[in-house]
Parts: C-alpha cells; sequence; structure tokens
C-alpha cells in the first residue's frame, strides 16, 4: 500500500498487505486490516473500520463509523475463512454495518451495485443485495436474505432470515417480513404485514409502461386469487398472460420461494390502485 494517488491520514491504520487502489483515501481514525481490497476513488470518512477477506469497489462512500468485514453474529461461526463482496458506487451512511458470511451458505455476503444504505442499516451474513436498491434509517436484514434490484426498505424495517424481496419491491416503514415479498408489490405492517397493491407509481418513475403494469397487476391478481392455489395460479399466469420480463420475473421468484409468499392483503388495494 504504496502507491502516492491514495491519501492516508496519518491517524489510520492501514496494514500493509491492504490493496488500496488509485484515488482512495482514508480518513482519520480508521481501520484497515489485512486481506482488504478497496476500488478507485472509494471514499473513506472518518473512523471506518474495514476487515476481513473484504472486497470493496470503485466510487463508493463511506460515512464516519461505517463498520464492514467483522465475524457474522452466528454462534455456530468458528473463524472459518468466508468473505464480502461489495460492488461499485454504493453508499453507505453513518453507522452501516455489515458482516462477513458463514460456511453455511455460499461463503460470501454480496452487496451489487449503485445501492444506498442509509444510517444505522445493517446486511447480516451471507445476504445478497442486487443493485440500485435502497435501505432507509435503521432497516436491517437477518442472515441469508435476498434484496433484489431496485427494492426499497423503508425506516425501521427488518427481514426475517433466508427471506426474499423482490425487484422494485417496497417495503413500508416498521414493516416485519418474515416471508417473501413478491417482486413490483408493496407491503406494509408487522404483525401481520399486509399487501397494498403494485408499486405503481415508482414502476414509472423507472418507465414502465403502461402496458407492463398492467401484466404485473393481472398476475399479481392471480396469485392472490382466494380460489386457486399456488400452482394453479403459475399455470393460469402462463396461459392467460404474455410472455413479458415482468411476468417471467414473478413466475420464477414464486417457483424459487422457500419461505412462502406474503399474500395477507389490505381490503382496499383494488379500488386504490
Amino acid at each position: 500500500m504504496s502507491d502516492p494517488e491514495v491519501a492516508v491520514h496519518p491517524s489510520a491504520t492501514v496494514h500493509p498487505d491492504a490493496e488500496l487502489d488509485r484515488g482512495v483515501s482514508v480518513g482519520p481514525g480508521s481501520v484497515i486490516s489485512a486481506r482488504v481490497k478497496i476500488g478507485k476513488n472509494t471514499q473513506l470518512s472518518a473512523h471506518c473500520y474495514i476487515e476481513g477477506d473484504t472486497e470493496i469497489g470503485s466510487d463508493c462512500l463511506l460515512s464516519p463509523h461505517v463498520t464492514i468485514g467483522t465475524p457474522p453474529q452466528d454462534l455456530g461461526y468458528q473463524g472459518e475463512p468466508t468473505r464480502v463482496i461489495i460492488g461499485n458506487r454504493n453508499s453507505f451512511r453513518e453507522f452501516f454495518t455489515c458482516h462477513r458470511a458463514t460456511i453455511k451458505d455460499r461463503g460470501e455476503t454480496v452487496i451489487g451495485d449503485d445501492n444506498y444504505f442509509m444510517a444505522y442499516t445493517h446486511v447480516a451474513h451471507d445476504c445478497i443485495v442486487g443493485d440500485h436498491t435502497v435501505m432507509v434509517n435503521n432497516s436491517s436484514l437477518g442472515g441469508h436474505v435476498e434484496v433484489h434490484d431496485y427494492a426499497f426498505l423503508s425506516a425501521l424495517s427488518a427481514v426475517h432470515q433466508f427471506c426474499r424481496v423482490g425487484k422494485y419491491a417496497l417495503v413500508g416503514g416498521g414493516s416485519i417480513v418474515i416471508q417473501d415479498i413478491l417482486p413490483f408489490c408493496r407491503f406494509a405492517g408487522a404483525r401481520p404485514l399486509l399487501f397494498y397493491g403494485i408499486n405503481s407509481i415508482g414502476l414509472r418513475r423507472e418507465g414502465f409502461s403502461r402496458d407492463q403494469i398492467r401484466v404485473v397487476k393481472e398476475a399479481v391478481s392471480i396469485i392472490f386469487d382466494p380460489l386457486v392455489n399456488t400452482t394453479q395460479a403459475l399455470q393460469k399466469i402462463e396461459k392467460d398472460l404474455p410472455a413479458t420480463a415482468e411476468r417471467e420475473e414473478i413466475l420464477d421468484f414464486v417457483r424459487k420461494s422457500k419461505r412462502g409468499i406474503a399474500k395477507k392483503q389490505d381490503d382496499t388495494w383494488m379500488s386504490s390502485e
């Protein structure tokens, strides 16, 4: 770590085996351990702590007191070699935490590109977070959670271990997620968590056409039809709806569900769409 284009504050501690690319800056009081790799132009503010086999991509911003790569909060973890892999252009605000994985899964905690993690958010061991997601203040992921692209988790929401949050889904503030959240849908509430229709506003903002949104709404309506089971619903969607990317995303998501799909509905959602 001798690149003259890397700026390290005199009070920071950087292990000589850490790899910092061109344009990286390390703020006062920060600590970077061996085996850490940090990409071009990533900025670490004061008192960041990065350890373990951790790779952070380029153009990321780490606000004060961010902690990444510490051991998982798993009672069975015995110090096995596991990793954290983080992509490019991510923003981690104050007191964000992310733990390395266990050997119970893939051995990696993974965060993609262009995500925004607000203050006090937490990504636990073995999670996979996609691209362009947002986690608002104090939202938290249990172990082995998947958050797919463009998902939005509002403040104080918590996702139970092994759950999945689908693409373009929106989870309302203070929600407790204990089953999978369908792509393109809005859910909010603690116990119970309620379905509030598809994320129409979010989809329009992202450029989805009326036809795309219509297919999403029809597919979701079929899945939530109390007169058919999940197998029948999937068959009906394949038979009756055009084979769009959105239809395929929903079908694939439901088929891969292990904890089941959250389905309890707010009774007003159809009339409010």
